[in-house]
């Protein structure tokens, strides 16, 4: 690749992660292809995902180990990378697409070299998460990544009822098969008006960006096939005005019958306010 190219050379040994293009190949950073030269060990998500990216880049392997590690090996895998590790040994390990860790298996292979000892160093580079947010329009100074919803059942309700009552721009990961499950089950949570972001194959050829109030984006996507990675993003709710007075009426009526956190839970939940600060309330007046 010329002299700007990948240079191999004596990599510090550790566990080195690298993020790894969502979409567009040319993302990939220059220290990450210096680091998949370098490195005596290769480790990634998908394999043949990772040749294609080094082949593209003109990264030989050269002869060097290349062990899947996902979540169906993650067991098996793991004991052979960290005893490279012990060895002295750099290892790479890079996820399908975007930032290692986000929504990845390697979480439990990095706590496990940090437990033993071993330097742990991130390349960083491209993330889904960082590229929805970036073009979505929502506020970017509080946000939470939440990853995929549950699947179904109570679980997933009480999911998406917490992340949209967080009080910051929420992100999720769906599948393109459940996203109009999905903004229909935030209808019954949040109201019309939320901001909502649909971000559709960021940074590949079809990408596609979807804004509008909840109602607007639920139009946009009904009776709609949907194909290619999807993050949705989630507007903080508007803060309510709620009075004192409204709140303590709440309360009381709900002490009635529950105990003072389940109270405080269901008023909270009701009027959209901090279940901390009702919670405290809700001490007071039942000490009273």
């Amino acid at each position: 690749m010329g002299e700007l190219g990948p240079q191999r050379g004596r990599l510090e040994p550790g566990l080195h992660f690298i993020a790894t293009p969502i979409g567009a190949a040319r993302d990939i950073t220059l220290r990450a292809l210096d680091i998949l030269a370098s490195a005596d060990m290769l480790a990634a998500e998908d394999t043949r995902t990772l040749r294609h990216l080094m082949e593209i880049h003109g990264v030989p392997l050269a002869g060097r180990p290349l062990v899947a590690y996902h979540d169906h090996n993650g067991e098996q895998a793991r004991p052979r990378l960290l005893a490279a590790l012990a060895e002295g040994k750099s290892v790479a390990y890079a996820s399908e697409a975007g930032t290692p860790l986000v929504a990845d298996p390697g979480y439990q292979l990095g706590r496990a070299a940090i437990a033993a000892g071993h330097r742990v160093l991130a390349a960083p580079g491209p993330s889904a998460v960082l590229a929805a947010l970036t073009v979505s329009g929502l506020p970017s100074d509080r946000f939470l990544f939440a990853g995929f919803p549950p699947n179904s059942g109570a679980v997933r309700q009480d999911f998406l009822r917490d992340a949209a009552e967080s009080g910051a721009t929420v992100i999720l990961y769906e599948s393109p098969k459940r996203i109009q499950k999905l903004l229909g089950e935030l209808g019954d949570i949040v109201e019309a008006e939320r901001p909502v972001v649909v971000c559709r194959e960021l940074t590949k050829r079809f990408e596609e960006v979807t804004r509008g109030t909840l109602a607007e984006v639920q139009a946009a996507f009904a009776a709609r096939e949907v194909k290619g990675e999807i993050v949705l993003l989630i507007g903080r709710a508007s803060p309510r005005v709620v009075v004192e007075a409204d709140l303590d009426l709440a309360l009381r009526q709900a002490l009635r019958e529950h105990r003072v956190k389940e109270a405080a839970a269901l008023v909270a939940g009701a009027l959209g306010l901090p279940r901390r600060e009702v919670y405290q309330r809700a001490l007071k007046l039942g000490g009273d």
